[in-house]
């Protein structure tokens, strides 16, 4: 019996994981042979980054999301390790941390908050339920940015209240969370009325993993030139970013345990506790005063780290949460 051949979009997505990883090499190469292309490369953070969201929450059908409301132990189990131990997790790594301020600052902007694009792709890979996940990263994106304002405050105490400003925070909730995810929800009904919608949605929906590539490409390459003589800064916090993803690992676990997910469930908590919103906090942290300018270097460096971290976790968290259906 014969294949039928697939498609370029099915054939991007079997490979999409060495794509993204040769989207960074090909975005630090860029930004290192034409550093002068960074400061007009940040200006396209915004619109790539709202373009690829619209595209993920497109498959998130306002029923869905409703259903996951109705989700309780899955949602309460994400909810618990994102916003609970994560927060636990990174005030025991806050000690070993540089003692610069804007070192700190991005550190905390990236490691406080859960991804919600390509955690999807990875966990789904590795066998979890990324359909739950999907479901319920409109809740995880609006969570986050309610709480990271009194995480800062937590950590850094008052004195940061008078650099990071309230603005950035307000527009990025709005341009990359309201406005995407009315827009999917839109499309999503004009698709379910008239044919030429259902065309337009699937083409769109198709984009995923350009999208996610055109990103990469532009986050690396417009933050490469910002690095100057910061690289041992920047370097320090490497093996912060690799303790992070190991013990989120187990303790993702754990929580799953806790909460007595079944085996797909619990491989999907597993992945939204370890990876972190790298993306989408990059515009806030690109927002910061100019004394706090590496923040964003930061942000983008726990990307390069996770994205290779992620590529391990998809054979080892199998291992990690077997499954336990009878053979």
């Amino acid at each position: 019996m014969t294949r039928e051949p697939r498609g370029a979009v099915e054939r991007m997505e079997d490979h999409q994981v060495a794509i993204y990883l040769g989207a960074m090499a090909l975005g630090g190469v860029l930004g290192g042979a034409a550093p002068a292309v960074g400061p007009g490369l940040e200006h396209a953070i915004n619109p790539v980054l709202g373009a690829l969201l619209f595209v993920t929450f497109l498959q998130v059908p306002a029923a869905d999301l409703l259903r996951s409301l109705r989700d309780g132990r899955f949602l309460a189990a994400a909810l618990t390790v994102n916003f609970v131990v994560v927060p636990l997790v990174v005030a025991a790594l806050f000690a070993f941390l540089p003692a610069d301020q804007a070192v700190r600052t991005g550190v905390l902007l990236v490691l406080l908050c859960p991804c919600v694009d390509y955690v999807i792709v990875f966990s789904g890979l590795a066998g979890g339920d990324s359909r739950r996940l999907l479901a319920a990263t409109p809740l995880l994106l609006i969570a986050q940015m309610l709480l990271l304002p009194g995480f800062l405050y937590l950590f850094m105490g008052p004195g940061l209240g008078e650099v990071v400003e309230a603005g950035p925070f307000l527009e990025a909730f709005l341009f990359l969370i309201v406005v995407p995810l009315a827009l999917a929800w839109t499309l999503q009904a004009w698709a379910a009325r008239r044919p030429a919608g259902a065309r337009v949605s699937g083409a769109a929906t198709a984009t995923m993993v350009p999208l996610m590539a055109a990103t990469l490409i532009t986050v690396v390459a417009s933050q490469v030139p910002r690095l100057g003589g910061r690289l041992g800064d920047v370097a320090a916090v490497i093996p912060c970013y690799a303790g992070f993803l190991l013990v989120m690992a187990f303790a993702g676990r754990a929580v799953a345990r806790l909460f007595r997910l079944d085996t797909a469930a619990a491989r999907a908590v597993v992945f939204t506790g370890a990876t972190r919103n790298s993306l989408v906090v990059l515009p806030l942290a690109l927002a910061l005063p100019d004394e706090l300018a590496v923040a964003a270097v930061v942000v983008v460096t726990q990307t390069l780290v996770e994205v290779i971290g992620m590529v391990a976790c998809v054979h080892l968290v199998p291992r990690l949460v077997p499954d336990r259906t009878p053979g």
